[in-house]
């Protein structure tokens, strides 16, 4: 009786490893196919600029056209526009793309949600234009509607990208331009002068300040409060706070020791000090603000 039970129990474990089997079987095609749509996803692009044209339609004096305005209105404003064209969004619809795109990107002011994004497939002959949080009054759906159908979509069909994209860009300017947003912040004054001549000046400020103040003060104090008044000076030219820490910082450390490389002698023992690197590039780098999205806009095709 024991052994005949026994028997059951090995028969009855095997059955149920063979219906697991099975179920892992017809479960895993579902798998290996979500997990293929997943690595089919086209991928988001990096954000360098406003204009990213990734099928090459637009001439570059276009692109540097389009970027200039893009730029202009966004230190007049404070309110960031982006344009992407690629060629297809597939696997995934237009709006399912512009959403992963809104979410990577973060067009627009932190604070304020004041971004909006132009989006073309252009093998798929669809466009979308995603509405920051903070313009969602500004751009409701209905407008954004209106725009791809009246002011872009009948340019695309002619084949004119750019005069489709500059319509729609007009029109979104005009909206954004009459909605009452934070000011922009305060852009540093432009001098005139090249990167090459504001290192020199900084360089030289540095060093005959830092010098009067070091016989003043001591060296270490003289150094810190030489660091305090470029640090002040930059921000009430570019009013950033972060960009001032940094200025002033690299000031107390430049007076501080850089002296010490050119006064012969010493104490035993050269000053090694770290290399500084050459801060922000002199390119046309773009960055976004960290604008938040929240599904508001509205798509079409031509």
């Amino acid at each position: 009786m024991n052994r005949i039970k026994y028997t059951l129990c090995r028969l009855g474990v095997l059955f149920a490893l063979f219906l697991g089997l099975i179920a892992l079987l017809s479960v895993n095609p579902v798998i290996s196919s979500a997990s293929a749509a997943a690595t089919d996803e086209i991928a988001i692009p990096p954000l360098t600029q406003r204009v990213t044209d990734l099928t090459s339609t637009l001439a570059a004096e276009q692109v540097s056209a389009l970027e200039s305005k893009l730029q202009a209105f966004e230190q007049t404003k404070g309110s960031q526009i982006a344009v992407l064209i690629l060629p297809t969004t597939q696997p995934d619809d237009i709006s399912q793309y512009s959403i992963r795109l809104a979410d990577t990107w973060k067009i627009g002011r932190k604070s304020v949600g004041d971004g909006v994004i132009l989006l073309v497939a252009k093998n798929d002959h669809k466009l979308r234009i995603e509405i920051g949080r903070g313009l969602e009054g500004a751009i409701p759906d209905i407008y954004a509607r209106r725009i791809i159908a009246e002011n872009i979509a009948p340019l695309l069909k002619q084949g004119d990208m750019n005069g489709g994209l500059n319509a729609g860009i007009d029109k979104i300017i005009s909206l954004i331009s009459g909605e009452d947003l934070p000011p922009p912040p305060k852009q540093a004054a432009n001098i005139g002068m090249s990167f090459e001549n504001q290192l020199a000046f900084f360089i030289v400020g540095c060093l005959v300040v830092g010098a009067f103040l070091s016989k003043v003060f001591g060296r270490f104090l003289g150094s810190a409060t030489t660091g305090g008044v470029v640090g002040s000076l930059t921000w009430l030219l570019a009013g950033a706070v972060g960009t001032s820490l940094l200025v002033g910082f690299l000031g107390f450390i430049f007076t501080l020791f850089i002296p010490a490389l050119f006064s012969g002698g010493g104490r035993g023992g050269a000053y090694y000090g770290g290399g500084f690197g050459g801060g922000s590039s002199g390119g046309s780098g773009f960055s976004s603000g960290g604008g938040d999205f929240g599904g508001g806009g509205a798509s079409g095709d031509w």
